[in-house]
């Protein structure tokens, strides 16, 4: 593997979710560590699974992996780290502020943006603390999903320039003396992650034309903002060895090769990998180290015979669904587990039976227009793009708020509307604005993947807060979105995930915290199931093998309600393919 070559200190995966960012990372710390290397494997993803791909309990706090000499692990808890942040801030001036001053700036930092700061700060203190990291002799980082990984990279500079030009003694971050004190050692984090000598960056993708072109564009961003070095890995390629005379094999082979023939310029550039697909879970030292072998049938593995599984399919959920006439329908789960698709196939076929439908995304990443390729009488499509809500946002807030200011207040409030956390602000406001028109027709939403869609979710009454702050009204509908979600008869949760361990996991986790805030998933979708299609191939016999327990325990222990989704021939795109789906 090119990438693992004269590895610097510091080596970052990152990439669409749900493209094997975390088994790569794993396997790669294993493989440094085999090799006598001390290594540090830290997971900066809300929804980190680290710990359960090694099988044991790492947490917010270093931890030597057992089965590995020389490797230790940490995951950042994004919630625990954003408490501690907020008690540094908010204790020194409990008792000596006016109790309302305290309970502002606690309001202030409840949002989103605060936990991304907080878990920033833990981050920038593994580039930069030479004496908490001396240990080691590289530490590797199993990042966030794209759009999150971008916005982390890019905050050393967006806060600096922010401090630079603080006027105020407060902004959304949070008292501005909270950060100041942090300010020499975000400038050393931006050096660090702009030495080639000190960092590698490693995309990882799959090899498919949607996932080539968004890892291309993150290539451009993360180079624009320094970061040089860079490596390509597309993981889980079909062998061409493998296929024999099986349809689905050969035309997942097609495909593959199709996007690798038109990969985009930008990654042309780059020293790239291959690392094949695997009939085996990537969970386990055993699994992991075999990751990288070209070999695809580990040791000891039987094939098993061709079965049936007998599942409902996705149509049964679309019967119930339809049967409301309107409603907000949102699709929440883990990155690159095809919430777009299904939530476009969906939107088609309540369109096919005459009902209103607007299809939406809050997912950066989301591809609903090169999904559907095309319109249809009935189905309205838009996305919440927030570059255009934030400036909307901007303009809403001084026109309203700024007009009754002097030059000095209008400064200050432009300072304000400067800052990182506006944009959560505003992409919040177009959600409200949008799953409003579920009172008339359906809202169907294909959300961002889960740490963001929870940040979100826990934040609603945070945004509401700032957007009265900001505008000195309220500005939204008396009935909150948090309330519309929660209420059954208006809002449908589906989680969306792959019949395997991790992203089943994912779901479990994101299904708890849903119900944390008084929102009850009302359904699963198990998407790409091999086990639901038809084979022949010995590979994809075992992959389906290796399913069946995944899908026992969706339909036994954490479901209501599902579905499975089989993988097909041919990719569904366009509004015949996607209708296909639901049939």
């Amino acid at each position: 593997m090119k990438f693992l070559k004269e590895p610097p200190r510091f080596l970052f995966f990152t990439g669409k979710g749900g493209v094997g960012k975390t088994s790569i990372a794993c396997a790669t710390a294993i493989h440094l560590s085999e090799a006598g290397h001390r290594v540090l494997l830290v997971s900066t993803d809300p929804a980190s699974n680290v710990g359960q791909v090694f099988g044991v309990t790492i947490g917010n706090h270093i931890t030597p992996v057992p089965a590995v000499e020389r490797l230790s692990a940490l995951e950042i808890d994004p919630l625990e780290v954003a408490q501690r942040y907020r008690d540094r801030i908010v204790g020194p001036v409990r008792g000596l502020l006016p109790d309302d001053v305290v309970r502002s700036i606690e309001e202030q930092l409840s949002g989103a943006c605060t936990t991304e700061i907080a878990a920033f700060d833990e981050f920038t203190s593994l580039l930069t603390d030479s004496v908490l990291t001396a240990a080691f002799d590289h530490i590797i980082f199993d990042t966030a999903p794209t759009g999150h990984t971008i916005r982390m990279l890019q905050l050393p500079g967006a806060w600096s320039d922010f401090l630079d030009a603080g006027k105020g003694d407060s902004s959304c971050l949070g008292p501005l003396a909270g950060l100041q004190k942090q300010r020499e050692q975000y400038k050393a984090a931006v050096d660090a992650l702009a030495d080639p000598l000190r960092t590698r960056l490693i995309l990882v993708a799959r090899a498919q034309q949607a996932a080539l072109r968004e890892v291309a564009r993150t290539s451009e961003e993360l180079a624009a903002i320094g970061i040089a070095q860079q490596y390509l890995v597309i993981n889980g390629v079909f062998p061409r060895c493998e296929a024999a005379e099986d349809a689905l094999a050969l035309a997942i082979i097609a495909r593959e090769q199709e996007a690798l023939s038109a990969i985009p310029d930008q990654l042309k550039l780059l020293p790239s990998d291959q690392v094949l697909l695997k009939p085996f879970n990537l969970v386990g030292l055993d699994a992991l180290r075999q990751l990288f072998a070209e070999a695809t049938t580990p040791l000891g593995v039987q094939y098993e015979e061709p079965f049936t599984l007998h599942v409902p399919p996705l149509s049964s959920l679309v019967d119930a669904l339809a049967a409301d006439g309107r409603g907000l329908v949102m699709f929440m789960g883990k990155g690159g587990v095809g919430k777009t698709t299904l939530a476009a196939a969906l939107a088609v076929a309540l369109a096919h039976r005459g009902l209103p439908v607007h299809l939406t995304t809050s997912d950066p990443a989301a591809h609903l227009t090169e999904t559907l390729k095309g319109t249809m009488e009935g189905l309205t499509v838009s996305r919440i793009d927030p570059e255009a809500e934030t400036e909307r946002y901007r303009r809403e807030v001084l026109k309203s708020k700024g007009t009754a200011l002097d030059a000095e207040g209008r400064a200050l409030l432009e300072e304000d509307l400067r800052s990182p956390c506006t944009e959560e602000v505003a992409v919040f406001q177009a959600f409200s604005r949008i799953i409003s028109e579920a009172d008339q027709k359906f809202v169907v939403m294909d959300t961002a993947p889960t740490g963001h869609t929870l940040l979100l979710l826990d934040a609603t009454g945070a945004y509401h807060r700032e957007f009265a702050r900001q505008t000195r009204s309220d500005g939204l509908q008396d009935v909150m979105p948090m309330m519309q979600m929660q209420n059954p008869q208006q809002t449908k949760v589906l989680l969306v995930t792959l019949a395997e361990t991790t992203p089943v996991l994912e779901a479990l986790n994101l299904q708890q915290e849903l119900r944390r805030a008084g929102i009850e998933p009302w359904a699963w979708i198990i998407n790409n199931s091999v086990a639901a299609a038809s084979t022949t191939s010995t590979l994809l016999r075992q992959r389906a093998q290796n399913e069946l327990n995944e899908i026992e325990s969706v339909a036994d222990q954490h479901a209501s309600r599902y579905a499975v989704v089989p993988l097909l021939k041919d990719e569904p795109t366009g509004v015949e393919r996607l209708a296909r789906l639901t049939v």
